[in-house]
C-alpha cells in the first residue's frame, strides 16, 4: 500500500519521505501562494485559482486571503461558503463543509495528528482523520477543529474554541475544550 493510500485510509503514513505526497503538497502550496498574492480586486482570478486547489465546490464561495492547505483535493465546499482571512486546512483526510457555512478569521481545521508513542512520532509518522462541518454553521474567530471531529447542522462555535470532540446539531458550543452551552430551537418555515 502506498503512503498516499495509507494517508487516505487513516492509517499511519510517512508524509516526509514519500515523493508522491511531497509533489502533491508542493503543487498545492504553489497554488496557495499564487492565490494569496493575487491582487484583492481580482476576485474571479482568485476564485479560478481556488478551483484548481479545492477538490469539490458545490456552489458559490468566497475565501479571503490568506489561505493555506496541504493537498486541497480532500476539501469539499457546500453552497454559499464563506471563510474570512487566514484560514488553514490541513487536509490529508477529507474536510467537508456543508451549505451556508461561515468561518471567521484565523481558523484552522486540522485532520493531521501524530502518535503519542515517541518512537513512531520521531520517525515522522502521522495519521489523518476526517472533519465534517454540517449545514448552517457559524464558526467564530480563532477556532481550531481537531482530527476526526463532526460539527452538526445549525451550530454556532464560539470564538477561541478548540473543538476536540463531536458537536451535535442545533447547539451553541464554545471553550477550550469546546463544550455545548445551549441548544438552539429549530424553526420550521
Amino acid at each position: 500500500m502506498s503512503e498516499k493510500e495509507k494517508m487516505l485510509n487513516g492509517d499511519l503514513y510517512d508524509a516526509n519521505n514519500d515523493k508522491e505526497l511531497y509533489e502533491d503538497r508542493v503543487k498545492c502550496k504553489i497554488l496557495c501562494s499564487k492565490f494569496n498574492n493575487t491582487p484583492y480586486e481580482n476576485l474571479e482570478q482568485r476564485k479560478s485559482i481556488l478551483k484548481q486547489i479545492i477538490g469539490k465546490i458545490n456552489g458559490d464561495f468566497i475565501i479571503e486571503p490568506y489561505f493555506w492547505c496541504d493537498y486541497g483535493y480532500n476539501i469539499e465546499l457546500g453552497k454559499n461558503f464563506y471563510a474570512n482571512h487566514n484560514l488553514v486546512i490541513l487536509d490529508p483526510a477529507k474536510v467537508t463543509f456543508g451549505d451556508n457555512v461561515f468561518i471567521a478569521p484565523n481558523c484552522g481545521f486540522y485532520t493531521a495528528g501524530h502518535p503519542l508513542d515517541i518512537e513512531r512520532r520521531n520517525k515522522g509518522l502521522e495519521y489523518a482523520k476526517p472533519i465534517r462541518v454540517g449545514n448552517n454553521v457559524w464558526i467564530g474567530g480563532n477556532v481550531i477543529v481537531l482530527p476526526g471531529v463532526t460539527i452538526g447542522d445549525n451550530c454556532t462555535i464560539g470564538a477561541g474554541s478548540v473543538v476536540v470532540k463531536d458537536i451535535p446539531s442545533n447547539t451553541v458550543a464554545a471553550g477550550n475544550p469546546c463544550n455545548i452551552i445551549k441548544n438552539v430551537p429549530v424553526y420550521a418555515g
